[in-house]
C-alpha cells in the first residue's frame, strides 16, 4: 500500500513504475471459498475481496470522492438540469425513524405518512395552479409519460382518438420519447427568431389530430413565453390539451402558476425544484398535477381525506400504476420539508434570486448570449470554439462545466444556471472560469482538462463501456 500519494492530483497518484487508483493501491485481498446450491453456471469457485481496515476503507471512499466534482466541491452551473440547494435538515426530515414505515401496512396504522401524502398534493397544486397531484412517477421523464398516459386516456374517454403531440425545437428530449412510448406522431414546432413559440408555426401545426402541446415555460433557453394565454386558446380551440414541463418551474415559484396559464396537465421535477439534488439517473420524483377534468385518470393509488381520516383510493377512471405504492418516498419527504420550511415568502424568495443570479452572471460572461431577457438560465454562444472543449477547460479553473451544445438553437451552447444559492463571489469565480476559458486558445482547449484525475477521457467510450471493476487495469 502506498503511504502518501506521489504526484497527487485529485486523488490519483504515481510513483516511478505505474499510476494508482484509489481502491487498487491500497488492496490487499482475500479468497474466500464459496459454497453455495446455486447453479454452476451462476457461480464462480472463489471470490477476492479487498481486506481493508476501517480507516483504509474510510480513506479510499474520501479519495474518490475527491476524483469527481460534486455539488458539494463547488458551483454546479449545468443548465436545465439544475444541481439545486440542498439543505441538510432535509436529509435529517427524511430519514426520522417514524417516516420509515412499510408501504404495505394498512392505512389505519399509517395515518401521519399519508397525511403528508395528501398534504404533498395539496402544496404542489396551490403552487402549479392544479386541482389533483399524483406522487407516484419516479422522475420528471416517468412524470412526463404518465401525464402524457393521462391526456390520452382523457381523450379516449370523450372517443376522440388522437394521433399527434407538438414539441418545440427546444424542448427537452424527453418530451419527445414521452409523447413516441405514449403511441403519439410527434410533430416538432420550429422556434421563432425570438427563441419563443412561433404562432403562425403553431398554427400551421394544430389540426383536430392535436392531442397536446408540450411546452416548458420558461423554455430552455431560459425564455418566458410571453404569448401562453394565445397558445393555450389555440391549443383549445382545436381540443388539444396544453402540457407543462416542470423542468424550470424554480423560475416561476410563488410569482406565476401553470394552470392560471391555461395548461391542462404538468409534471413537477421535485428532485430540482424543491430540495434534492439530481444527477446520474436519480434518485427523483416527478408528480403530476392535472386540472378538475383530468383527475379522474390520475394513477392508482391516490391519497384523500374522508371523515377525518386519510385514505388511499384509487380514481374512478385511473390509467393504474406507473411506480410502486406512493412514488420514491424519501425524495417526496425532502420536497415537503423544503416547502414547509421555506413556505409562500420563502419559495417566491428563491425564484427571486435564481433570476438575479442568472443575469448578473450573464452579464459578466464575455460570450455572447444571443436570445434574452431571459429568467433563471440563460444560453451563451462558444462562437468559433468548441463548446464541449471550452467547458472542460473551465475544470481546470475550478468549476463544473455548464451544459454543451444544447438546445441546438445556439451555436455552440453553453446553457447556464447558477441557482438561486451562489453567492456574488461565486458567481464572479464563475465569471472568470468561462472568460479564461474563452481566452486560450485552442491547442489548449483540446487538451483539456489537465488537473482532473482522469483528464481527457473519451467520453463515449465510458458511456458505452463503463469500467466498473475494482481490478487493477494492469491485471487484466
Amino acid at each position: 500500500m502506498s503511504d502518501e500519494p506521489l504526484g497527487y492530483d485529485q486523488a490519483r497518484w504515481t510513483d516511478d513504475e505505474r499510476t494508482y487508483e484509489p481502491l487498487l493501491s491500497e488492496k490487499s485481498t482475500e479468497s474466500v471459498d464459496v459454497d453455495s446450491p446455486l447453479p454452476d453456471d451462476l457461480t464462480r469457485d472463489s471470490l477476492e475481496l479487498p481486506a481493508l481496515s476501517e480507516p483504509e476503507l474510510a480513506r479510499h471512499y474520501t479519495r474518490l470522492s475527491e476524483m469527481n466534482y460534486g455539488v458539494e466541491s463547488g458551483p454546479f452551473p449545468l443548465g436545465s438540469c439544475t444541481m439545486k440547494y440542498n439543505p441538510k435538515f432535509t436529509e435529517d426530515v427524511a430519514v426520522h425513524p417514524k417516516g420509515l414505515v412499510h408501504p404495505d401496512r394498512p392505512a389505519e396504522s399509517v395515518q401521519g405518512t399519508l397525511k403528508l401524502q395528501y398534504e404533498l398534493q395539496d402544496y404542489l397544486g396551490r403552487i402549479g395552479g392544479m386541482d389533483a397531484v399524483t406522487l407516484q412517477p419516479p422522475a420528471g421523464a416517468a412524470g412526463e409519460f404518465a401525464g402524457i398516459l393521462v391526456a390520452r386516456a382523457y381523450h379516449r374517454a370523450n372517443d376522440d382518438e388522437r394521433s399527434e403531440v407538438i414539441v418545440p425545437d427546444s424542448a427537452h428530449g424527453t418530451n419527445f420519447a414521452s409523447a413516441a412510448m405514449a403511441g403519439y406522431d410527434v410533430v416538432t414546432l420550429p422556434s421563432g427568431e425570438d427563441g419563443r413559440v412561433d404562432l403562425e408555426a403553431l398554427e400551421a401545426a394544430l389540426s383536430e389530430e392535436t392531442a397536446a402541446l408540450m411546452l416548458t415555460n420558461p423554455n430552455t433557453l431560459g425564455l418566458f413565453e410571453r404569448q401562453i394565454r394565445e397558445i393555450a386558446d389555440m391549443v383549445h380551440d382545436v381540443g388539444g390539451l396544453l402540457y407543462y414541463d416542470g423542468a424550470n418551474l424554480n423560475a416561476l415559484l410563488g410569482r406565476a402558476r401553470p394552470g392560471d396559464m391555461g395548461f391542462d396537465v404538468m409534471h413537477y421535477n421535485v428532485h430540482k425544484t424543491f430540495a434534492t439534488p439530481h444527477g446520474g439517473g436519480g434518485p427523483g420524483a416527478g408528480p403530476v398535477g392535472v386540472t378538475e377534468e383530468l383527475a379522474e385518470f390520475l394513477p392508482d393509488p391516490h391519497v384523500r381525506k374522508s371523515d377525518g381520516r386519510y385514505e388511499r383510493y384509487a380514481p374512478e377512471n385511473s390509467i393504474g400504476k406507473v411506480h410502486g405504492y406512493a412514488g420514491n418516498w424519501l425524495v417526496l419527504v425532502k420536497a415537503y420539508a423544503y416547502i414547509a420550511r421555506l413556505g409562500d415568502e420563502g419559495l417566491a424568495d428563491a425564484s427571486a434570486k435564481a433570476v438575479l443570479n442568472a443575469n448578473y452572471l450573464a452579464e459578466q460572461v464575455e460570450y455572447e448570449v444571443p436570445f434574452g431577457p431571459f429568467h433563471h438560465e440563460f444560453v451563451a454562444s462558444a462562437g468559433e470554439q468548441d463548446a464541449a472543449d471550452a467547458a472542460k477547460r473551465m475544470l481546470d479553473y475550478g468549476v463544473h462545466p455548464p451544459t454543451t451544445k444544447w438546445p441546438e438553437i445556439v451555436d455552440e451552447a453553453l446553457m447556464t444556471e447558477p441557482t438561486e444559492v451562489e453567492s456574488k463571489r461565486t458567481l464572479d469565480q464563475l465569471a472568470a472560469a468561462f472568460n479564461a476559458a474563452r481566452a486560450d486558445e485552442e491547442a489548449t482547449l483540446e487538451a483539456a482538462p489537465e488537473r482532473t484525475a482522469a483528464g481527457r477521457i473519451d467520453q463515449v467510450a465510458a458511456a458505452r463501456n463503463p469500467r466498473l471493476s475494482w481490478q487493477a487495469l494492469d491485471e487484466e
